[in-house]
């Protein structure tokens, strides 16, 4: 047998020959085009999370912020409070009697009171938070009884 020439070849298997060449060419398109997706997928991806990322940044530091100025502004109204004390203590000692038993009571509060006010002015809300920390620490048993008793009032007044 001879080896078959292009003149040979029938009408039917040039046909067959171009369809074979286009499809591969349509399946070498049809990857290309798919690799082209999934590569924008995968930067669509990377930039949504870059973008949430970001976001949830800004959104921390908002927070923090918020935070800090809730913070110092408790600061204040506790040294603000304090100031009032000291000088509640002082009409204390104005208005009330100044002699006799009833004074020296009056005396006693009044003196109560500009401690709770000079203390809450110098230490201000975190101080004062320390300080409960520690006594809670030292006392364990004792804070949670009180705890425990406040509860139960609490519990019993909102019930009526």
């Amino acid at each position: 047998m001879q080896p078959t020439t292009k003149k040979d070849q029938s009408p039917v298997h040039n046909v067959a020959d171009k369809a074979r060449d286009t499809a591969h060419n349509v399946a070498d398109k049809a990857k290309d085009a798919a690799h082209n997706v999934a590569d924008k997928a995968k930067d669509a991806a990377h930039s949504v999370a870059d973008s949430t990322r970001d976001m949830a940044s800004q959104a921390g530091q908002a927070v923090s912020s918020a935070a800090n100025t809730v913070g110092k502004k408790a600061e204040e109204w506790t040294a603000t409070a304090g100031h009032r004390f000291e000088s509640m203590a002082d009409t204390v000692r104005e208005k009330g009697p100044t002699s006799g038993v009833l004074g020296k009571a009056n005396e006693a509060v009044a003196d109560g009171m500009e401690k709770a006010g000079e203390y809450m002015a110098d230490k201000n809300l975190s101080g004062m938070m320390g300080d409960v920390t520690d006594l809670i620490k030292r006392n364990p048993i004792p804070a949670l009884l009180v705890g425990l008793g406040i509860g139960y009032l609490l519990g019993k007044s909102l019930r009526s």
